[in-house]
This record gives C-alpha cells, structure tokens and sequence, in this order.
C-alpha cells in the first residue's frame, strides 16, 4: 500500500460513499451497487481501486464476493496525519 494510492482512491466520493456503507458489515458488490444506486460495473470498478489501494479486501462465500473494510490501512494513514498535528502545550 502506497500513500499515494491510498489518497487517490478517497478521492472519489462513490468510492467514500462506499467505504462508509462497508462500516457496518461486509457486502456483496451487488449490495453496494444498489445501495448507491450504480450500475454493477461501476461498483465493480470502484471496489478494484479501493482493494489495489488496500482499503478494502474480499472474501469469497460460495458463489458471493464479500468486501469489508482493511481497518489497518486507514490506522497507518492516522497515524502518518497526527504528525501535523499541533500538539497540546500543558
């Protein structure tokens, strides 16, 4: 996983929308497409740029891909962002 490929697919908020929708428990490709209201290729192709990113990853159950969230790539992202963060005087 590269920052770079990282930051370029939150870029898109279709791919936002779904990581948002990916919080509560994995889905299916389908699921996403109709939730969002998006032809099945679409989400099929916005899901690959999320999974090469490293955001999300795949589990086949039967014949259903189940896509969830990679919780460890956006903690890396976190903790590379705290750096610019001002730090509290006491």
């Amino acid at each position: 996983m590269g920052f770079a490929e990282t930051f370029q697919a939150l870029s898109d908020p279709a791919r936002r929308e779904i990581l948002v929708f990916l919080r509560e428990r994995p889905r299916t490709a389908g699921e996403i497409a109709a939730h969002l209201g998006m032809a099945p290729a679409a989400a099929s192709y916005h899901l690959a740029r999320l999974k090469k990113a490293g955001l999300v990853e795949e589990t086949r159950r039967k014949n259903f891909i189940d896509y969830q969230l990679n919780t460890s790539v956006f903690e890396e992202v976190l903790v590379w962002l705290r750096q610019f963060a001002k730090e509290e005087t006491k």
